[in-house]
Parts: C-alpha cells; structure tokens; sequence
C-alpha cells in the first residue's frame, strides 16, 4: 500500500508530465513534427481532437493527415503555452484547461494573433501521458493590426468575421452578468 507521501509525489509527477505534454504539443506543431504530434494522442480509434466546426478526429494517421492539411495554411507559427490547470481524477486520467497564444504567419505578407485554450482529457498509456481528447476553444483570432474587440473576435483572413466560443461557453459567463453589479 502507497504511503500518502508516495500518492503526493505520485500525483506531482503526473502534473509535471502533462504539463511536458502541452509544451511538447505546441514545439511539435511549430517544428511542423507530425510525427511526434500524434504520438502524443491516444490511437485506439477515439475522437481525440476537436476544432470550431470540426466533428473530431481519431489519433494515428487519421490525426497526421488533419494536421498535415492544416498547418500548411501558415508558413510559420510560434505557440506560446501559459497556466495551466490539472486535475488528476485518478492514476491514469486527469483533465485540465490550457491557455494559449499562438501567433501565426499566412503566406509571405500576413500575421495573425489567436488567443484560446485547449479542454484537455489525459490518459496515461503504458506509463507515458497523453492526450485522451484535447479541444480547442477560441478567444479570438486576427491580424495583428486589427485589435479583437467586439462581438466578432474571430477574424479569420478567408472567410466572415463570427464570434468565438469564449467567453461565452462557460457556464458561469452568462450568470455573472444576469447577476448585475451588487
């Protein structure tokens, strides 16, 4: 039986490796290593990573062609990761939210700024973490020269202008501002 150190320090480790994970993710998709990237993901046939408008894709090479098609839309991209928080359900899954930046070149004359987070599912498969689901979830996104502000944050440079889904998507949202000020 686990001494309540051995469970802390347990616990910490698996913190640590998943927070490896999300920075391994974004120096994967900027290196456009596609290969490690979806070593990252489970690969049992689950719908492992969801976009806007996407329907989900499975790991292995399902997830490969995804990202092979859409990171040739941008000829360069830095992807900066910041808080993230983890939730260890028990020890082989966890959950957590990771927010990011991502700035992002489009051909040879146009920059981009996005910001969103990542709703993360986590598995630990054969003693190595990974992505179980991960989610991506829209602040905004825009040339750099035009500020987000608005109702229409997502700026896209080939298609209308919409909304993004945060912050409008969490639950609390929309019950802060029904509330009023006190």
């Amino acid at each position: 039986m686990e001494s309540g150190l051995e469970r802390r320090v347990a616990r910490l480790e698996a913190v640590e490796a998943i927070r490896q994970l999300a920075a391994r993710y974004a120096l994967a998709l900027d290196m456009r290593d596609l290969d490690t990237l979806v070593t990252l993901f489970v690969d049992d046939g689950r719908k492992v990573f969801y976009a806007p408008g996407e329907s989900g894709t499975a790991g292995g090479e399902a997830l490969w062609r995804r990202y092979d098609v859409t990171q040739r839309a941008y000829s360069n991209s830095q992807h900066f990761i910041h808080q993230h928080v983890i939730d260890v359900d028990d020890e082989d899954h966890a959950h957590g939210i990771v927010y990011a930046r991502c700035e992002q070149e489009i051909g040879e004359d146009t920059w981009t700024l996005c910001a969103s987070q990542y709703w993360d599912r986590y598995e630990r498969v054969d003693g190595r973490w990974v992505f179980a689901e991960r989610r991506g979830v829209p602040w905004y996104f825009t040339p750099w020269q035009e500020a987000p502000v608005g109702a229409r944050k997502m700026r896209w440079t080939d298609r209308p202008h919409g909304e993004a889904d945060l912050p409008g998507c969490w639950p609390s949202w929309q019950g802060f501002w029904d509330r009023g000020a006190l």
